[in-house]
């Protein structure tokens, strides 16, 4: 069984997400293809590379990961080929495969430029149907890489904007890397820069002019309409409000700071912080 995924900004509006998983049947008519996500916030990258490192490590291996948000569509941003151990990623060299390129495993790249494995007709305006589609379904047929382009260095791929966080006496500073459709801020802290304290205390999380005291277990642990910093389902730090929606509540933005401090009689350890998002 030959697993595809999409994510894409595309939404489910237009027509344009059924035109790609054609194309994918059209070549490889026994695919079973999993939606990811069709609603990426139009043209931000950052979110779709959040949600795509999210979800990829919970398929089966060999899956073939199809990503398309793509404001360069047209321009000489170059489509990309990625090629792990465990899964192959498709679509445009413009940041949305960041996350892998400081993954342990080991990493090839190619650039897709074999017209041979594109439809006849390209547009200009819709790679996502034209290039990566067919590119991805003659991989995952069988096809190796290395007849769907040429080898590009790791070091010539496009990055987006690192800022990890910092952890500087009792203090852990980060930021807000995304905001899901329950309106919850998800933060780029893992959970190794938070101490162990009993759930409720020895914190207080600060986002704005908002504090929210404590590190709580879930969303119940506090009354309803109540900020509640907690551990999300990604292992990372996100601000809440019980049945409420935060991002409006507290103002809180993508890129916004969020600052963890100890209370009174509770300690920081001073960790590396690792790889931020």
């Amino acid at each position: 069984m030959t697993v595809m995924t999409l994510t894409t900004d595309f939404g489910l509006a237009d027509g344009y997400v059924g035109v790609l998983k054609g194309v994918i049947l059209g070549i490889t008519p026994g695919a079973t293809i999993v939606d990811i996500s069709h609603d990426i916030p139009v043209q931000d990258i950052a979110a779709g590379a959040y949600v795509l490192e999210q979800a990829y490590r919970y398929f089966p291996p060999h899956t073939v990961h199809l990503a398309v948000v793509d404001p360069g569509v047209g321009s000489t941003r170059r489509p990309l080929l990625l090629t792990t151990p465990q899964a192959c990623f498709v679509g445009p060299d413009n940041g949305l495969f960041s996350f892998l390129l400081d993954a342990p495993a080991a990493l090839q790249a190619y650039q897709l430029d074999v017209p041979t494995y594109w439809l006849p007709q390209v547009s200009s305006t819709f790679h996502g149907r034209d290039i990566f589609a067919p590119s991805a379904a003659h991989l995952a047929r069988g096809v190796p890489p290395g007849l769907l382009g040429q080898p590009v260095p790791l070091a010539s791929l496009v990055r987006l904007p690192a800022a990890p966080p910092t952890v500087a006496g009792d203090q852990v500073a980060g930021r807000i890397v995304y905001i899901d459709r329950f309106g919850n801020l998800i933060t780029n802290i893992p959970a190794g820069l938070l101490p162990p304290l009993p759930p409720g205390t020895g914190l207080i999380v600060q986002i704005g002019t908002h504090q929210v005291p404590g590190l709580h277990p879930t969303y119940s642990a506090v009354p309803p309409g109540q900020p509640v910093a907690l551990i999300g389902s990604a292992g990372r730090l996100e601000i809440g409000v019980r049945e409420g929606h935060a991002a409006r509540e507290l103002g809180g933005r993508v890129g916004d700071a969020v600052v963890c401090r100890a209370a009174p009689g509770f300690a920081i350890l001073d960790k590396s912080p690792g790889n931020g998002v």
